[in-house]
C-alpha cells in the first residue's frame, strides 16, 4: 500500500502526526454569526494548540426541501471567508458546485494573503 502524503492548507498540515480539524457551521447564515462562529472556534482552537481549517458553506444546494434557506451566495460568500481568513489569519475552505463558482471562490484566494482558501469540488 502506497504511503499517503501530508497535504498543506495554509499553515495547517493534514495527514501528520496530530490531528487537524475543519470547524465551522453548515451555511453562512449572515456576516455576524459567520464572523462570530469563527472568532469563536478561532479562540478555543488556539487556547487547546490544535489546528483547524474554517469551514462554511455560502449555498447548501442539498437541501430536503425547496423552501429552506441555502445560504447567502458566491461571491458574498466568498468574499466573507476570504476576509476572515486574512482578519484571523486561519485557513479557510468552502465547497463549490460548478466551474464558474470555482473561478469566483480562485479570485477570493488571491486577495486571502497568508490564508488559504481551500475548494472542495460537490
Amino acid at each position: 500500500m502506497a504511503k499517503s502524503k501530508p497535504v498543506r492548507v495554509g499553515r495547517v498540515t493534514i495527514g501528520e502526526k496530530d490531528p487537524a480539524f475543519i470547524l465551522g457551521p453548515c451555511v453562512i447564515e449572515s456576516e455576524k454569526f459567520v464572523w462570530r462562529m469563527a472568532k469563536k472556534i478561532a479562540e478555543i482552537c488556539s487556547a487547546e494548540d490544535v489546528d483547524f481549517i474554517f469551514k462554511a458553506s455560502y449555498d447548501k444546494a442539498n437541501r430536503t426541501s425547496v423552501r429552506s434557506f441555502r445560504g447567502i451566495g458566491v461571491r458574498e460568500g466568498c468574499e466573507i471567508l476570504s476576509a476572515i481568513g486574512s482578519d484571523l489569519k486561519i485557513p479557510v475552505t468552502t465547497d463549490v458546485h460548478s466551474p464558474n463558482e470555482a473561478a469566483i471562490a480562485g479570485e477570493k484566494d488571491q486577495y486571502a494573503g497568508k490564508s488559504s482558501v481551500s475548494l472542495q469540488a460537490n
